[in-house]
């Protein structure tokens, strides 16, 4: 006698070849989806590399150019002496034009004295620094206390040529006020009587008039050409 054992559904289903919905033979893997170009996100990445070039480049040029130079801690009038404390060392980048005076010169200026006033956190440089002191020889500083109707305002600055005229020299009304030239050497205001407080550099043999005519409130300075 013959017996016919039936064939499983699994076993039939692989010898007839039969595929999955996807369409693909059975067992085997779908290809991956093929992925989209973008243009625009190309070009984006392409744009931020340069730009990132770029400031690298400019980066590595400026810490070419930067040196250690002088500035100071705090403003120094003119004819001020320069000390070691008033000077602090920086790192920048400099124009070459500025003859700024490097950290390794500090011996140059140290002990010197200020040409030119030299503004708090200003870059000392070699027209800024003088061996000559302040007032030098044959002359003298004179404190000349002026109200804002007795002098330009806002035109009255260290290394100006002025005249300090006495408004009430002369002895006479067609005679004409007395004026002794000077140079300013410093400015400030007094915050007791709002005045500015100008320093000038005259001739000792003058120092005593202007100093009279300072103290009668008589003081008028007249700034001239600095050319």
């Amino acid at each position: 006698m013959t017996t016919t054992t039936p064939v499983p559904e699994n076993t039939r289903a692989r010898s007839q070849g039969s595929a999955d919905p996807s369409g693909a033979p059975a067992g085997q893997i779908a290809p991956p989806p093929k992925m989209r170009r973008r243009p625009a996100l190309i070009a984006l990445s392409v744009v931020l590399v340069c730009v990132g070039a770029l400031v690298s480049a400019f980066a590595f040029q400026s810490m070419s150019n930067s040196q250690e130079v002088l500035t100071v801690r705090e403003t120094i009038h003119r004819g001020q002496v320069i000390d070691a404390d008033d000077l602090v060392t920086v790192r920048i980048g400099m124009d070459p034009a500025l003859q700024a005076v490097p950290a390794s010169s500090s011996e140059a200026v140290v002990g010197k004295y200020a040409a030119l006033d030299i503004v708090a956190g200003g870059v000392v440089t070699a027209e800024q620094v003088t061996d000559a002191a302040v007032p030098s020889a044959g002359n003298s500083v004179v404190g000349v206390s002026v109200t804002a109707a007795m002098l330009p305002a806002g035109q009255v600055r260290s290394g100006d040529d002025v005249r300090i005229v006495s408004t009430t020299a002369g002895g006479g009304d067609a005679a004409e006020p007395a004026a002794v030239e000077g140079v300013v050497v410093g400015v400030t205001t007094d915050t007791v009587t709002g005045n500015t407080l100008v320093n000038v550099q005259v001739s000792a043999d003058d120092a005593p008039q202007v100093a009279s005519a300072s103290a009668e409130g008589s003081a008028a300075i007249v700034v001239d050409s600095q050319e």
